[in-house]
């Protein structure tokens, strides 16, 4: 089984997913970047800050970027 990397993509920074996540296929890592991506904007919307311009990077163990998510993907239905 694989293990994808989630990278937070802030302002430029790149704060790095040191640990990974073992998965089946990058659809199943998609989901698992939107579900993380929601309730990282959830936190911050109770806090007062906006985050939705933010995205994730998923990676691949040798740290290529497969797919990157944007924070605003969470938003839309489905």
């Amino acid at each position: 089984m694989p293990r994808f990397y989630f990278n937070v993509v802030a302002r430029g920074a790149v704060i790095l997913d040191d640990e990974g996540t073992d998965l089946s296929s990058l659809e199943e890592a998609q989901s698992e970047a939107l579900l993380d991506a929601r309730a990282l904007m959830s936190d911050a919307v109770k806090s007062g800050i906006d985050i939705s311009k933010r995205a994730i990077q998923i990676c691949d163990s040798d740290g290529r970027i497969l797919m990157t998510v944007p924070f605003t993907d969470a938003l839309r239905e489905g």
